[in-house]
Order: C-alpha cells, then structure tokens, then sequence
C-alpha cells in the first residue's frame, strides 16, 4: 500500500507562504474537483440566465421591436414599456437567484476539498458535490447574512449616485438633488470601514459551515471568535488573495476579448444596411459566446482561491488557538469515511 500524500500545509501556525502555497497546491492537485463544481455551477447558471432571458425575449419582442423602431423624438408608451420592464426583472430575478445559489456551492465545495487537502487524503468529485450540496441551504442563509453587513453602505452610495444623476438631468432640482447626494456618499463613507470590520469578523462563517457544520448564526459566532486578535492580519491576507484572483481574471479576460472583438467583427460585416434586431443578435452571438466563455473560466478562478486562502485562514486559527495540529496529524493517518 503506497504511504498517503502530505497535506498542501505543515499541520502547524501557518506563514503567508504556507497559506499561499497551499492555496496554490489545493488548485493544482484538486482542480478537477474544484472546477468542476464551479463549470457545473455557474455554467448551470449561465444556462438558467439564458433560457430565461430567450423566454423573456420571445414573450415582448414585439414590444421590444417597437421601442427600438422609434425614432429620438418619439417616446414609447406605457403598453410597450411596461412588459419590457417586467421581463428584464424577472431575468434579473432568476439571475440572482442563480448566482447566489451557485455561490453558496462554492462556498460549501472548496471548504470541503480543502479538508482531504489539509490531509493529503484523495477525494472524488461526486464525494465533494454530495457533501457540498448538503450544506448549500445552510450556506445561503450564512451568505445572505454576510452580504446584508455590506448592504448599509452600498444603499448610501446608490443613493448618493442616483440622486447625481437626477441632479444633472434635471437642473431645476438641484437643491432637492443635493440633499440626497450629500448623506447619502457621506453615509457610504462613514460606514465603509464599518462594514469592511463586520466582513472580515465573520468571513470564517463559511469554513464553520463545513468543517464543523455550524448553523448560520452559529457560524457568524465562530468566525468571531476565531478572528478575535487577528483581524488585521486576516484583512491583509484575504485582501492581497482577493487583489491576486482579480489580477488573473483580468490576464484571463484579454485573449478572449479579442478573440470576441475578432468573432463581432466578422459577424457584423454580414450584416445588411437595415438589420432587424434578431440578425443582429445572431451576428453578434460568437461574440457573445466567447466573451460568456472568458468569464466563466475567470470566474472560476475569482471564486476558489479566496476561498481556499480563507479556509486556510480558518485552519491557521484553529492550530494557533486550539492546538487543532496534532488532531489533524493524527487524522491523517486514518482513512476518509464518506456517510450519507
């Protein structure tokens, strides 16, 4: 019997390069569990987004049709615009309904690949879905109460920014207008760093889910106490994992921009002088397609390494207030049990 693998960390008070390590370590060694929850995941979503969206589409293309026949004077009526908007809420409905249960998938996945990471112990991907799917219910109500602690200031400064616009359309207002701006960004401001403590307090809720299946509010208790002395270092360390995702979504994004840009010229330059709106959507679906594909696959990438440095995070905490490295040795040596 060959000897098991090392865990991706030294079971023991983790550096930032044993936390980066391991971070980098789980994706290599894990990576078709990983990604392959996050393809099924938010690919699945993507799909959801698009049926409703074609749905939508084929209930008001003639509402729609007529909008966009209009000429700049004319002001389209209440029959046409009312179902339009109806339709584009629905599919933001069903978008955000999708995503934030794709996210909570995530969320429950990479903690539990990082448990058999932690170890050195093998796992499969329908072991990893099975247990991850499990917590997703739990995991929504953990993400929910997490984003309502941001929800403060980014009300303040949507009110501050929509009442800049209407300022500026209607300068007969602007009193009224300023009334808004002022508290509303000065608000934003005030409660930023407010939030941004509240975050990171409770940005080990999700790992409790999974490694000791907490309940959300119980989860939101463990985060604060294991954060409790070390917010700091956490804030910086989660923030440098946060900034090196977007750096590579970002170097992700470029060949398939161009790629999409390359793909949307072709398609136009087959179109006619007078297209309707459906050749131009056909025209511009490859570039469409591609620019979906660069997402999904930056996405994938945004949405596991935080959370591996964060479940690493949690572990860190763990060993250093708990003594959890010798419970951690001594299980690795035994073999994983997968229940129900």
């Amino acid at each position: 019997m060959p000897p098991p693998k090392p865990g991706v960390i030294p079971l023991a008070p983790l550096k930032l390069g044993d936390i980066l390590g391991g971070a980098f370590s789980t994706m290599g060694r894990y990576w078709k569990q990983l990604f392959g929850a996050g393809v099924a995941v938010y690919g699945g979503a993507l799909v959801a987004v698009g049926a409703a969206a074609l749905i939508a589409y084929s209930a008001v293309s003639g509402h729609l049709h007529r909008i966009i026949s209009l000429s700049a004077e004319e002001a389209p009526s209440s029959k046409d615009l009312a179902p339009v908007l109806i339709a584009l809420g629905a599919v933001w409905l069903v978008a955000m309904l999708a995503f934030t249960i794709g996210t909570a998938v995530m969320y429950a996945a990479v903690p539990a690949v990082l448990q058999e990471a932690v170890l050195g112990r093998p796992t499969t991907f329908s072991v990893i879905w099975r247990r991850a799917w499990a917590r997703v219910p739990t995991l929504i109500g953990t993400v929910i109460l997490m984003a309502l602690i941001a929800m403060i200031p980014v009300v303040l400064a949507m009110i501050g920014f929509f009442a800049l616009v209407i300022g500026v359309i209607t300068l007969a207002h602007e009193s009224s207008a300023a009334a808004w701006i002022t508290p509303g960004f000065l608000g934003a401001l005030a409660t930023a760093p407010l939030a941004a403590w509240l975050w990171v307090k409770f940005s080990l809720a999700p790992s409790a889910v999974i490694f000791e299946r907490q309940r959300p509010m119980a989860a939101l208790r463990r985060s604060s106490q294991l954060v409790r002395g070390d917010w700091w270092r956490i804030f910086g360390i989660s923030l440098l994992a946060s900034v090196m995702a977007a750096v590579a979504n970002y170097i992700i994004q470029i060949p398939f921009s161009f790629l999409g840009m390359f793909s949307g010229f072709i398609g136009g330059s087959t179109l006619d002088d007078d297209p309707n709106p459906t050749a131009i959507a056909f025209a511009m679906s490859g570039y469409v397609v591609i620019l979906l594909l660069g997402q999904l696959i930056g996405q994938l990438v945004s949405a596991t390494f935080p959370q591996l440095v964060t479940g690493l995070l949690y572990v860190d905490r763990r060993m250093r207030t708990e003594n959890l490295g010798p419970v951690l040795a001594e299980a690795a040596a035994v073999p994983p049990q997968y229940g129900p």
